[in-house]
């Protein structure tokens, strides 16, 4: 039977064992990591552009790169495939997922550039390089009628693109930003 002074010494058993961890010697695995490695993965963009790395690019050198090393997966001129579609003029609809697209759902153009960065291509992630990510930027944002043709993204044309859904989205911890 549970008692509360079994409760108690159970509490005052597990407190003793904590206290007697914390002050054991740490097993001294891995090393110490320089400042220099921590910004190499320090890649963080914010909404107005904030960490953008110098490069740039325009649609049409995002569209060699996008046939060569998306396509394979998100179909022909983004219009999805085995991955979801990037290109889209539908509207969102209630909450499905399947049409969150690129268009409806990025608020920031910000957030396109940051995510191909850091996670594409899906076999080979943050292998491209800062104008490769804005050339396919270009190219998205082109495909999705949001820039033009022959518009170049750079780290001050990129947070300048406005977002079609951009005023419906509720910042969480907006005194963080």
């Amino acid at each position: 039977m549970f008692t509360p002074k079994r409760a108690s010494f159970a509490a005052s058993v597990l407190l003793a064992m904590m206290s007697g961890a914390s002050l054991a010697e740490t097993p001294n695995l891995g090393k110490p990591i320089d400042e220099a490695a921590i910004a190499s993965w320090d890649i963080s963009i914010l909404p107005d552009g904030t960490g953008l790395p110098k490069g740039s690019g325009t649609p049409a050198q995002g569209a060699v790169i996008y046939a060569e090393k998306c396509s394979a997966c998100h179909g022909d001129n983004g219009k999805g495939g085995t991955a979801a579609a990037l290109v889209s003029d539908r509207k969102i609809d209630g909450i499905s997922a399947a049409q969150k697209t690129i268009k409806n759902f990025i608020g920031d153009s910000t957030t396109i550039f940051d995510f191909i960065r850091r996670a594409m291509p899906f076999q080979a992630p943050r292998s491209l390089t800062d104008d490769e990510v804005y050339a396919l930027t270009a190219y998205i944002l082109s495909e999705n009628k949001l820039i033009g043709a022959s518009d170049v993204m750079d780290a001050q044309t990129l947070p300048k693109v406005k977002m079609p859904n951009r005023g419906n989205f509720i910042i969480r911890f907006p005194d963080r930003i």
